[in-house]
Formats: structure tokens, C-alpha cells, sequence
């Protein structure tokens, strides 16, 4: 498998989390005020998460054009 084939699953099963949870979410029994809290809470760790993914991803880029391994 090479790197940008793993990178490019690790964005779509990304994709496919986030989408996923916008699904269960928006399906959920609960009131307005606590869907919105839980949504922005969900918000929130999904944005830390990707950031740390874009950072990895990033690193490994750097790491493959300068040709170390």
C-alpha cells in the first residue's frame, strides 16, 4: 500500500466518522437544547481529531519529499 493510498483511506474513514455521527446524531431522542450541546461538543472533538490527522499526514509528506523513510 503506498502513502497516498493510505492517506486517502484515512480521509475517507475520517469522512465516514464524521458523517456517521451526524447520522446518529441528528436520529437521536433527545430535546433541541441537548442535540446542540452534544453537536457542538461532537463538533469540537471531530475538529481536534482532524487536526491531529492533517498534522500526521502533513509530517509524513515532509518526510517522503525529503526521502527519508
Amino acid at each position: 500500500m503506498t502513502r497516498e493510498s493510505t492517506s486517502g483511506f484515512f480521509a475517507g474513514l475520517m469522512m465516514g466518522a464524521v458523517v456517521g455521527a451526524a447520522i446518529a446524531l441528528l436520529y437521536a431522542p433527545q430535546s433541541g437544547p441537548e442535540t446542540r450541546q452534544l453537536v457542538k461538543e461532537k463538533a469540537l472533538e471531530i475538529k481536534e481529531k482532524a487536526a491531529k490527522a492533517a498534522k500526521k499526514i502533513k509530517e509524513s509528506a515532509v518526510t517522503f519529499a525529503k526521502g527519508e523513510d
